[in-house]
């Protein structure tokens, strides 16, 4: 007779995400994962699988609860590019807050320590900004439509710019303690919007 399983995988996976997101991939061992969720070696291996398929996991759960607040910001209707200017100064405001210095983006972090050596991580990286590259074209397009973003813009070329540059924010805002540095930076590139 198979076992009922005496813990909830839900909550164990937010568990495990907040755990990768605190100390890095490299930095959590399996035994740090066994003690965090309370929940032995053999169970964690039956339910998610190995380190590296549980890490994969909690990735995309960070991924799915962040994509609609992204979402939401940038097709509400109306005009375009004061939702883009607002969804790129919360990057910063976050970045620069104390309370997220210590964590970053988890996939800005994956970027920085998986991707150059995990493919898998490095697409899970990709798909990710594809999203945000997307959401913000489709903003500036719109807003270029709207008349709000001068007819010489490239929106694809300033979605990438953009994106760009909120990840750097992210990078920078983890690094930094004046946080003034990505706020000037994010007015520097929002004035190029004009």
């Amino acid at each position: 007779m198979a076992r009922t399983k005496e813990f909830d995988p839900d909550a164990a996976l937010r568990a495990a995400l907040e755990l990768f997101w605190r100390r890095g991939y490299e930095a959590t061992s399996m035994s740090d994962l066994v003690e965090h969720l309370g929940i032995g070696r053999a169970s964690l291996y039956a339910t998610f699988g190995n380190k590296h398929e549980l890490f994969l996991k909690a990735l995309d759960r960070y991924a799915e609860e962040r994509r609609p607040l992204l979402l939401e910001e940038l097709s509400r209707p109306g005009p375009a590019l004061p939702a883009v200017r607002a969804v790129v100064r919360r990057f910063a405001a976050e970045a620069a807050a104390d309370e997220s210095r210590l964590t970053g983006c988890l996939v800005t972090n994956t970027a920085a320590e998986l991707a150059p050596h995990d493919s898998t991580a490095a697409r899970r990286v990709e798909l990710s900004w594809e999203h945000v590259e997307t959401l913000l074209h489709s903003a500036l397009v719109r807003a270029q439509a709207q008349g709000e973003l001068p007819q010489d813009r490239d929106p694809q070329a300033m979605a990438r710019m953009l994106l760009v540059l909120m990840q750097g924010i992210r990078v920078v805002g983890k690094a930094s303690a004046d946080p003034a540095r990505v706020r000037d930076a994010a007015e520097q590139a929002l004035s190029l919007l004009d």
